[in-house]
């Protein structure tokens, strides 16, 4: 199988899996994220954080969000744009998000602009898997590679997933964008070389 045939396959046996956990499973791996990456160096020093707010089977970001935003980190938040690609607004608590499209939360604050994910000191994207050079696999709309080729070399991407996730290779495709580490709830942030 080509690797651009393998993509759907991984992707669909990925969120079937996501979709079989238990809720309270969901919600400790949240918990667990949230702490490792509260505890992280580059978390407790970052002034601006680009995330995102969970949905569906997606590891639990509210408790992150909410932490962030009361440690005084101005949090930026994507909104899904037609053309796919993602705007930022800031997140000003748990009030301030509203639905958007296909089922996300979005700010209801005003938008900054796609540029705005350059100004974050971290990025953490949501991901249905990513290997252990950092390779991405995502929902396949591209958006997220989009806002990551935006964010300079030095800025610290990180994914988050549940145990399992982390694999040892994905296949990899020209426009898509590596992470530099991913938390898992068992092995903490792991960064890639």
């Amino acid at each position: 199988m080509s690797d651009m045939g393998a993509k759907p396959d991984l992707r669909a046996s990925h969120l079937a899996a996501r979709a079989a956990l238990e809720p309270s499973a969901r919600a400790a791996a949240g918990r667990s994220l949230r702490d490792h990456l509260l505890s992280a160096p580059e978390i407790e020093m970052a002034g601006t954080i680009a995330a995102y707010a969970s949905v569906g089977g997606e590891p639990d970001t509210r408790g992150l969000l909410f932490a962030l935003w009361k440690r005084g980190a101005y949090v930026l938040l994507p909104l899904l744009l037609p053309d796919g690609d993602l705007d930022w607004a800031s997140y000003e608590g748990p009030d301030s998000l509203a639905p958007g499209p296909r089922g996300t939360l979005e700010p209801t604050e005003p938008p900054r602009g796609p540029g705005a994910v350059a100004s974050a000191d971290v990025v953490l994207t949501p991901a249905v898997a990513v290997d252990r050079s950092g390779t991405r696999l995502g929902r396949g709309g591209g958006s997220y590679d989009r806002a990551l080729a935006r964010v300079g070399p030095a800025i610290l991407t990180v994914a988050l997933l549940y145990d399992g996730e982390l694999v040892d290779r994905l296949p990899a495709e020209p426009h898509d964008r590596r992470v530099r580490a991913a938390v898992t709830p068992s092995e903490g942030l792991v960064r890639f070389p």
